[in-house]
């Protein structure tokens, strides 16, 4: 995101500096989130509060990263109407801050008891693996293949249609 979506938008990162404590916050807390994803197992009670208070503060760095992407686009919104490949971006890290939402609500045990073992939890997993990812990685190739093999996209309005990215 950091570099392609800056790239596609011809702007600049919103925020370097959050960037990089978006990147490392990320690094530091993610590793004791863990056990959020073992609530109501053998695991002990202790840790899966560790699991949950880490979580949640993820929801900072996290919505910080997703802002910073859709900061980058200020005064860029006009070119997101007509090219597919910042569609995709929008779309991906509008995805991520949906996910990074979700994921720290899911793991407080009076909402994570409603949503155990439901369509809820797969449904925010597949939110940031092919909504983030996913987009994220078509909106890669659509904008560096191209440029590759300097050539434009065949159809630009072929590309919106199959993505069902038609405003």
């Amino acid at each position: 995101m950091y570099y392609f979506l800056p790239k596609a938008a011809g702007r600049p990162v919103y925020s370097y500096r959050l960037s990089i404590v978006h990147f490392w916050s990320l690094i530091f807390l993610y590793i004791w989130a863990g056990p959020h994803h073992l609530l109501y197992t053998a695991l002990p009670d202790w840790a899966q509060s560790v699991g949950t208070a880490f979580s949640i503060m993820l929801i900072m760095p996290s919505w910080g990263g997703m802002l910073n992407g859709l900061f980058t686009l200020r005064g860029a919104w006009d070119k997101v109407r007509e090219d597919p490949v910042l569609k995709f971006f929008v779309v991906a890290v509008t995805c991520y801050g949906m996910s990074t939402f979700e994921g720290p609500m899911l793991s407080l045990k009076n909402v994570n008891a409603i949503s155990h073992y439901s369509d809820w939890t797969v449904a925010h997993v597949h939110i940031g693996a092919l909504g983030w990812n996913g987009f994220l990685t078509f909106g890669m190739m659509y904008w560096l293949i191209p440029k590759l093999y300097s050539t434009q996209l065949y159809s630009k309005n072929w590309l919106l249609h199959i993505s069902g990215l038609v405003l």
